[in-house]
Protein backbone atom coordinates (compact mmCIF):
# COMPACT_ATOMS: atom_id res chain seq x y z
CA UNK A 1 0.00 0.00 0.00
CA UNK A 2 0.83 3.55 -0.21
CA UNK A 3 1.91 5.52 2.56
CA UNK A 4 1.99 9.02 1.24
CA UNK A 5 -0.75 11.20 2.09
CA UNK A 6 -3.73 13.26 0.14
CA UNK A 7 -3.01 15.79 3.18
CA UNK A 8 0.06 16.83 2.63
CA UNK A 9 -1.07 19.73 0.12
CA UNK A 10 -3.38 21.02 2.75
CA UNK A 11 -2.50 24.88 3.75
CA UNK A 12 -2.85 24.98 7.40
CA UNK A 13 -4.23 27.86 9.25
CA UNK A 14 -4.36 28.27 13.25
CA UNK A 15 -8.78 27.72 13.17
CA UNK A 16 -8.43 24.72 11.53
CA UNK A 17 -4.86 22.97 13.15
CA UNK A 18 -7.41 20.46 15.14
CA UNK A 19 -9.49 19.24 12.78
CA UNK A 20 -6.18 19.10 10.36
CA UNK A 21 -4.46 17.00 13.00
CA UNK A 22 -7.28 14.58 13.06
CA UNK A 23 -7.09 13.90 9.79
CA UNK A 24 -3.52 13.27 9.84
CA UNK A 25 -3.81 11.04 12.87
CA UNK A 26 -6.23 8.86 10.97
CA UNK A 27 -4.42 8.66 8.34
CA UNK A 28 -0.91 7.54 10.20
CA UNK A 29 -2.45 5.53 13.12
CA UNK A 30 -4.34 3.72 11.04
CA UNK A 31 -4.85 0.06 11.09
CA UNK A 32 -4.18 -0.81 7.35
CA UNK A 33 -1.28 1.89 7.58
CA UNK A 34 0.54 0.22 10.86
CA UNK A 35 -0.09 -3.55 9.79
CA UNK A 36 1.62 -2.37 6.46
CA UNK A 37 4.43 -1.49 8.61
CA UNK A 38 4.67 -4.18 10.54
CA UNK A 39 4.52 -6.64 7.92
CA UNK A 40 7.42 -4.84 6.00
CA UNK A 41 9.54 -6.07 8.28
CA UNK A 42 10.18 -9.63 7.21
CA UNK A 43 10.91 -8.32 4.20
CA UNK A 44 13.26 -6.39 5.71
CA UNK A 45 15.42 -9.44 7.73
CA UNK A 46 16.05 -11.05 4.38
CA UNK A 47 16.99 -8.19 2.45
CA UNK A 48 17.08 -4.52 4.15
CA UNK A 49 16.51 -1.45 1.92
CA UNK A 50 16.47 1.94 3.43
CA UNK A 51 13.68 3.28 2.30
CA UNK A 52 13.95 6.05 -0.08
CA UNK A 53 13.31 10.17 0.58
CA UNK A 54 11.46 12.26 -1.51
CA UNK A 55 12.62 14.88 -3.22
CA UNK A 56 13.05 18.19 -1.22
CA UNK A 57 13.98 21.59 -2.29
CA UNK A 58 16.29 22.20 0.55
CA UNK A 59 16.23 26.28 -0.61
CA UNK A 60 12.94 26.84 -0.51
CA UNK A 61 12.12 26.41 3.18
CA UNK A 62 11.75 29.73 4.74
CA UNK A 63 10.61 31.06 8.17
CA UNK A 64 6.99 31.91 6.04
CA UNK A 65 6.12 28.29 6.24
CA UNK A 66 5.89 28.06 9.92
CA UNK A 67 2.11 28.26 10.89
CA UNK A 68 0.95 28.89 14.17
CA UNK A 69 4.34 28.44 16.88
CA UNK A 70 6.78 31.11 16.99
CA UNK A 71 9.76 31.09 15.09
CA UNK A 72 11.65 31.18 17.97
CA UNK A 73 10.12 27.84 19.45
CA UNK A 74 10.18 26.64 16.25
CA UNK A 75 14.05 26.79 16.69
CA UNK A 76 13.87 25.46 20.19
CA UNK A 77 12.44 22.51 19.22
CA UNK A 78 14.59 21.89 16.13
CA UNK A 79 17.47 22.03 18.73
CA UNK A 80 15.99 19.60 21.12
CA UNK A 81 15.29 17.35 18.23
CA UNK A 82 18.86 17.86 16.92
CA UNK A 83 20.52 16.76 19.91
CA UNK A 84 18.04 13.95 20.81
CA UNK A 85 19.10 12.51 16.89
CA UNK A 86 22.21 12.86 16.95
CA UNK A 87 24.02 9.76 18.71
CA UNK A 88 22.00 7.41 16.81
CA UNK A 89 25.04 4.49 16.54
CA UNK A 90 24.92 4.54 20.15
CA UNK A 91 21.14 4.04 20.16
CA UNK A 92 21.06 1.19 17.98
CA UNK A 93 24.32 -0.44 19.39
CA UNK A 94 22.53 -0.68 22.72
CA UNK A 95 19.52 -1.91 21.65
CA UNK A 96 21.43 -5.00 19.50
CA UNK A 97 22.93 -5.88 23.04
CA UNK A 98 19.72 -6.48 24.38
CA UNK A 99 18.14 -7.73 21.27
CA UNK A 100 21.00 -10.11 20.68
CA UNK A 101 19.79 -12.79 23.18
CA UNK A 102 16.51 -13.13 22.45
CA UNK A 103 15.80 -12.29 18.51
CA UNK A 104 19.09 -12.32 16.14
CA UNK A 105 17.01 -11.06 13.17
CA UNK A 106 15.91 -8.11 15.02
CA UNK A 107 19.28 -7.50 16.26
CA UNK A 108 20.63 -7.19 13.31
CA UNK A 109 17.77 -4.85 11.94
CA UNK A 110 18.40 -2.54 14.88
CA UNK A 111 22.03 -2.89 15.19
CA UNK A 112 23.65 -4.18 12.14
CA UNK A 113 26.63 -6.97 11.82
CA UNK A 114 29.50 -6.80 14.41
CA UNK A 115 32.53 -8.87 15.01
CA UNK A 116 33.41 -11.21 17.44
CA UNK A 117 35.61 -8.00 18.87
CA UNK A 118 33.05 -6.01 18.66
CA UNK A 119 33.75 -3.96 15.62
CA UNK A 120 30.67 -2.65 13.81
CA UNK A 121 30.68 -4.17 10.21
CA UNK A 122 27.67 -3.30 8.54
CA UNK A 123 24.78 -0.83 10.33
CA UNK A 124 21.42 -1.90 10.66
CA UNK A 125 18.59 -0.77 8.39
CA UNK A 126 17.31 1.04 11.79
CA UNK A 127 20.54 3.25 11.89
CA UNK A 128 21.03 3.32 8.60
CA UNK A 129 17.58 5.16 8.02
CA UNK A 130 17.32 7.17 11.06
CA UNK A 131 20.83 8.80 10.54
CA UNK A 132 19.17 10.63 7.63
CA UNK A 133 17.26 13.06 10.42
CA UNK A 134 20.34 14.80 12.23
CA UNK A 135 21.57 16.32 8.53
CA UNK A 136 17.98 16.61 7.66
CA UNK A 137 17.65 18.71 10.50
CA UNK A 138 20.58 20.52 10.15
CA UNK A 139 20.05 21.83 6.88
CA UNK A 140 16.63 22.89 8.10
CA UNK A 141 17.88 24.91 10.99
CA UNK A 142 20.59 26.33 8.67
CA UNK A 143 18.20 27.10 6.25
CA UNK A 144 15.71 29.05 8.39
CA UNK A 145 18.26 31.22 10.40
CA UNK A 146 21.57 31.48 7.80
CA UNK A 147 23.29 29.95 10.90
CA UNK A 148 24.67 26.15 11.92
CA UNK A 149 23.73 25.27 15.33
CA UNK A 150 25.89 23.59 18.24
CA UNK A 151 25.55 20.22 17.73
CA UNK A 152 25.43 18.80 21.40
CA UNK A 153 24.68 14.93 21.54
CA UNK A 154 22.50 13.22 24.23
CA UNK A 155 24.61 10.74 26.07
CA UNK A 156 23.05 7.26 25.11
CA UNK A 157 22.92 5.09 28.33
CA UNK A 158 25.09 2.19 27.50
CA UNK A 159 24.04 -1.08 27.51
CA UNK A 160 23.82 -2.75 31.42
CA UNK A 161 24.41 -6.79 31.90
CA UNK A 162 21.75 -8.32 33.77
CA UNK A 163 21.43 -11.96 34.57
CA UNK A 164 17.59 -12.41 33.23
CA UNK A 165 18.16 -10.72 29.27
CA UNK A 166 14.45 -11.41 28.60
CA UNK A 167 13.34 -9.09 31.28
CA UNK A 168 15.88 -6.59 30.38
CA UNK A 169 15.05 -6.24 26.91
CA UNK A 170 11.12 -6.09 28.01
CA UNK A 171 12.18 -2.62 29.60
CA UNK A 172 14.45 -1.52 27.44
CA UNK A 173 11.82 -1.97 24.69
CA UNK A 174 9.07 0.23 26.31
CA UNK A 175 11.54 2.84 26.58
CA UNK A 176 12.63 2.72 22.80
CA UNK A 177 9.11 1.79 21.50
CA UNK A 178 7.96 4.87 23.83
CA UNK A 179 10.62 7.23 22.03
CA UNK A 180 9.73 5.70 18.61
CA UNK A 181 6.25 6.57 19.39
CA UNK A 182 7.05 10.67 20.82
CA UNK A 183 8.99 11.00 17.94
CA UNK A 184 6.29 10.37 15.68
CA UNK A 185 3.39 12.60 17.36
CA UNK A 186 6.12 15.29 17.44
CA UNK A 187 6.80 15.47 13.62
CA UNK A 188 3.19 14.80 13.01
CA UNK A 189 2.32 17.89 14.98
CA UNK A 190 5.35 19.92 13.40
CA UNK A 191 3.79 19.01 10.17
CA UNK A 192 0.38 19.78 10.58
CA UNK A 193 1.71 23.36 11.36
CA UNK A 194 4.40 23.85 8.46
CA UNK A 195 3.48 24.45 4.88
CA UNK A 196 5.65 23.60 1.84
CA UNK A 197 9.50 22.22 1.48
CA UNK A 198 9.86 22.62 5.38
CA UNK A 199 6.54 20.39 5.82
CA UNK A 200 7.80 17.86 3.06
CA UNK A 201 10.98 17.66 5.62
CA UNK A 202 8.90 16.72 8.39
CA UNK A 203 6.79 14.08 6.75
CA UNK A 204 9.94 12.33 5.94
CA UNK A 205 10.79 12.36 9.49
CA UNK A 206 7.58 11.22 10.26
CA UNK A 207 6.97 7.77 7.81
CA UNK A 208 10.67 6.57 9.38
CA UNK A 209 9.17 7.38 12.82
CA UNK A 210 5.90 5.79 12.07
CA UNK A 211 7.42 2.79 10.49
CA UNK A 212 10.06 2.26 13.45
CA UNK A 213 7.59 2.24 15.69
CA UNK A 214 5.10 0.13 14.10
CA UNK A 215 7.86 -2.47 13.99
CA UNK A 216 9.08 -2.03 17.26
CA UNK A 217 5.78 -2.43 18.92
CA UNK A 218 4.06 -5.05 16.85
CA UNK A 219 7.83 -7.06 17.72
CA UNK A 220 7.06 -6.82 21.41
CA UNK A 221 3.79 -8.02 21.11
CA UNK A 222 4.95 -10.98 19.01
CA UNK A 223 7.83 -11.74 21.66
CA UNK A 224 5.94 -10.77 25.26
CA UNK A 225 2.50 -12.00 24.20
CA UNK A 226 1.54 -12.07 27.84
CA UNK A 227 1.93 -8.61 28.54
CA UNK A 228 -0.30 -6.09 30.26
CA UNK A 229 -1.54 -3.06 31.16
CA UNK A 230 -0.46 -3.67 35.05
CA UNK A 231 2.81 -5.24 33.68
CA UNK A 232 3.80 -2.20 31.85
CA UNK A 233 2.97 -0.05 34.63
CA UNK A 234 4.61 -2.24 37.11
CA UNK A 235 8.21 -1.79 35.18
CA UNK A 236 7.87 1.59 35.09
CA UNK A 237 7.72 1.88 38.63
CA UNK A 238 10.52 -0.26 38.91
CA UNK A 239 12.84 1.49 36.67
CA UNK A 240 11.69 5.36 38.36
CA UNK A 241 13.41 4.06 42.03
CA UNK A 242 10.86 6.34 43.30
CA UNK A 243 12.53 9.21 41.55
CA UNK A 244 10.69 11.08 38.77
CA UNK A 245 13.59 13.13 37.19
CA UNK A 246 16.07 12.10 34.60
CA UNK A 247 19.19 9.99 35.82
CA UNK A 248 21.86 9.19 32.97
CA UNK A 249 22.55 6.11 34.51
CA UNK A 250 18.83 4.61 34.88
CA UNK A 251 16.09 3.45 32.15
CA UNK A 252 13.08 5.40 32.89
CA UNK A 253 10.45 6.91 31.12
CA UNK A 254 9.36 8.98 33.19
CA UNK A 255 12.47 10.34 33.75
CA UNK A 256 13.21 10.70 30.02
CA UNK A 257 9.73 12.78 29.76
CA UNK A 258 10.85 15.12 32.29
CA UNK A 259 13.93 15.31 30.06
CA UNK A 260 12.59 15.57 26.78
CA UNK A 261 10.34 18.76 28.53
CA UNK A 262 13.87 20.51 28.62
CA UNK A 263 15.53 19.49 25.66
CA UNK A 264 12.26 20.69 23.71
CA UNK A 265 11.87 24.24 25.50
CA UNK A 266 8.47 23.34 26.81
CA UNK A 267 8.56 26.06 29.11
CA UNK A 268 8.84 28.63 25.70
CA UNK A 269 5.43 26.91 24.47
CA UNK A 270 2.50 28.97 24.41
CA UNK A 271 -0.66 27.42 26.04
CA UNK A 272 -2.07 26.35 22.48
CA UNK A 273 0.91 24.42 21.18
CA UNK A 274 1.06 22.80 25.07
CA UNK A 275 -2.49 21.63 24.48
CA UNK A 276 -2.95 20.63 21.12
CA UNK A 277 0.33 18.98 21.06
CA UNK A 278 -1.17 16.60 24.69
CA UNK A 279 -4.22 16.07 22.27
CA UNK A 280 -2.15 14.51 19.49
CA UNK A 281 -0.40 12.29 22.11
CA UNK A 282 -3.38 10.89 23.61
CA UNK A 283 -5.09 10.60 20.46
CA UNK A 284 -2.32 8.70 18.76
CA UNK A 285 -2.22 6.44 21.86
CA UNK A 286 -5.82 6.06 21.26
CA UNK A 287 -5.28 4.73 17.89
CA UNK A 288 -2.58 2.51 18.48
CA UNK A 289 -4.22 1.33 21.15
CA UNK A 290 -7.17 0.07 18.70
CA UNK A 291 -4.55 -1.11 16.48
CA UNK A 292 -3.45 -3.22 19.35
CA UNK A 293 -6.06 -4.60 19.62
CA UNK A 294 -5.81 -6.18 16.68
CA UNK A 295 -2.69 -7.95 16.83
CA UNK A 296 -3.56 -11.74 17.74
CA UNK A 297 -1.51 -14.55 18.11
CA UNK A 298 -2.26 -15.67 14.63
CA UNK A 299 -1.74 -13.02 12.83
CA UNK A 300 2.04 -12.16 14.54
CA UNK A 301 2.62 -15.82 14.08
CA UNK A 302 1.72 -15.22 10.42
CA UNK A 303 4.04 -12.55 10.22
CA UNK A 304 6.97 -13.43 12.73
CA UNK A 305 6.99 -17.16 13.21
CA UNK A 306 6.35 -18.52 16.21
CA UNK A 307 6.68 -16.61 19.36
CA UNK A 308 9.25 -17.40 22.23
CA UNK A 309 6.29 -16.32 25.01
CA UNK A 310 8.37 -14.59 26.93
Amino acid sequence: MTIDSPLLHHTPSSSDLQPHLRELLNHYFSIAHLNDRLQDLPHQFHQPQPRPWNSIDWQAISVNQIVGIDPDVFLSILRGAINTEAPIRDYTQTSRQYLEPIDARMARFVGGVVSADGKLLEPGLWEKEERQHTPALLKVYTQLTSEKPIVEPHTVRAYQSVSDPAIALYRHGLHRVATEYGAACLYLWLMAQTTGALHAVLHELLLDEINHMAKFWGFGVWAYPNSSLPRVGWSLLQTTKGRMTYQRDRSSLVGTLDRMTQVLAWQTWSAKNRWTFALTCIQALRLLGRWNRTLTPTFLQDVLGASPCY
